[in-house]
């Protein structure tokens, strides 16, 4: 096993046996049924706790995704800060109103705890290849690390959409 462009293999034993030494680690939360076959709930890295009330980020999406103002999300947790990243559909615009409403739907169909800190509209949110999400590397670089070390450009079907994070996270870093 390896990943691309990795010679010596050290981002692959980074990525799956750095948090447990000699231990793999795939990063997915699965519950194993009496019959033992294996359920994916989701990714253990992109689970939210809030005042101790645990939810995945797919819980948070689809509330948010079926308002019909909104075509596309990123929800990321940094310290305690849950900030929403939503794509907008032509026409539609992030204004009090659909605040509120993203507030009352994560409310009512998630956890009020859940509901996000603050809001932003983007352009996109970045994706791989295969189209998955990318909560850890905007969650990475929003706390301060570097695009290049947070995601692989190579991997990711709208590379430049993670400029638009690395620019809000300088703009929001004092000093940066």
């Amino acid at each position: 096993m390896a990943f691309w462009n990795d010679p010596g293999g050290a981002k692959y034993r980074a990525a799956y046996f750095e948090h447990f030494p000699g231990v793999w680690r795939h990063g997915d939360w699965i519950e194993i049924t009496s019959r033992g076959t294996a359920v994916f709930i989701g990714r253990s890295d992109s689970t939210i706790n809030r005042g101790g009330v645990r939810m995945g980020t797919s819980e948070i999406y689809a509330p948010v995704l079926a308002l019909e103002e909104i075509v596309d999300a990123l929800v990321v947790d940094v310290d305690g800060w849950l900030a929403l990243f939503v794509v907008l559909r032509a026409g539609a615009s992030l204004g009090d109103d659909l605040h509120a409403q993203i507030a009352r739907r994560i409310r009512e169909d998630c956890s009020p705890r859940h509901v996000p800190d603050d809001v932003f509209a983007v352009d996109e949110v970045p994706r791989t290849l295969s189209g998955k999400l990318l909560e850890v590397p905007v969650k990475r670089i929003l706390g301060g690390v570097e695009p290049e070390r947070a995601a692989s450009r190579d991997s990711l079907a709208n590379p430049a959409a993670l400029d638009w994070f690395a620019a809000f996270a300088r703009e929001r870093t004092p000093g940066a």
